[in-house]
């Protein structure tokens, strides 16, 4: 007997889909040099040195160049900016071989305007300073009086036994190169919080110095307040400074200072030091 035969119309079977083409990849590197040039310069200053200037001789030539520099600081139309904008075209560094432009490191640093000093109010313990206790040494406490535009309202206090620390800034390694340093167009700015608990008075002294390369003292600023003296509301005091002539030759700024309190008790009864300040500033005119 044979095979029953069907009489239902054969199901028609859809054909498949032709697949997509793969999009074929954009390859920065056939744009001409004007246009990718634009391109990068909307990649983040880190991202261009650390990564965009690893991807070819061609990207690091434009990295390396202050062409790609200038137009990211061309971006910035405040007053500063502007500014910034024609001491970096003024003050152009002579050519080094196999050296990058410096503009790449100050664009990623962006020193100016920004606090240089590390750790200033103690949010990190004693980190960043070079430390010298006295007496029962330094440590971190609340502030007793809320201190303005502070990160951290956090304080160092000292001990019965001057208590001393510092910190000494590279200028160079913070993003500003020596044509810059010397150019007479920047100042540096210098400021100091310190004050006393109430059941107790202290002492404070503050000493900014401006070095060379060779660490020679260029430039100084001192200040040896009048003790605090004992119940005295939690008095907290400021104190500024602004180096205005810069001499050429400045590198390094080293920013110092001593605390004690004044009735020698045994634990932190000293000086409340916090929020110190070294930033950078253009002269706008």
């Amino acid at each position: 007997m044979g095979a029953w035969a069907s009489r239902g119309r054969a199901a028609r079977v859809p054909a498949p889909e032709p697949e997509p083409e793969p999009e074929e990849a954009l390859d920065l590197s056939q744009l001409p040099p004007e246009l990718l040039l634009v391109v990068l310069s909307h990649v983040p200053p880190r991202t261009l040195l650390g990564r965009c200037r690893q991807v070819c001789r061609g990207w690091r030539a434009l990295v390396d160049g202050q062409a790609l520099w200038l137009l990211i600081l061309a971006r910035d139309h405040s007053a500063t900016g502007r500014a910034l904008l024609h001491l970096a075209r003024s003050c152009q560094s002579p050519a080094r071989n196999a050296r990058p432009c410096p503009l790449g490191r100050f664009c990623a640093r962006r020193p100016i305007g920004r606090n240089l000093i590390r750790n200033p109010c103690g949010q990190e313990g004693l980190r960043k300073w070079m430390v010298q206790h006295g007496g029962d040494g330094w440590v971190v406490e609340e502030n007793r009086t809320t201190v303005p535009g502070a990160p951290s309202q956090t304080c160092f206090v000292t001990s019965f036994s001057w208590c001393r620390k510092k910190q000494v800034l590279d200028l160079e390694e913070e993003g500003l190169w020596p044509e810059l340093l010397d150019s007479g167009r920047i100042e540096i700015c210098v400021s100091d919080w310190w004050g006393a608990r109430h059941d107790s008075g202290c002492m404070y002294r503050l000493l900014v110095q401006l070095l060379d390369a060779n660490q020679t003292v260029l430039d100084k600023f001192s200040a040896v307040p009048d003790p605090i003296p004992q119940w005295n509301n939690n008095a907290c005091l400021h104190v500024t400074h602004v180096f205005s002539n810069i001499k050429m030759g400045v590198r390094f700024v080293s920013f110092e200072h001593w605390g004690q309190d004044t009735q020698f008790w045994a634990g932190h009864y000293g000086a409340r030091v916090t929020n110190s300040s070294v930033i950078i500033r253009v002269h706008l005119s």
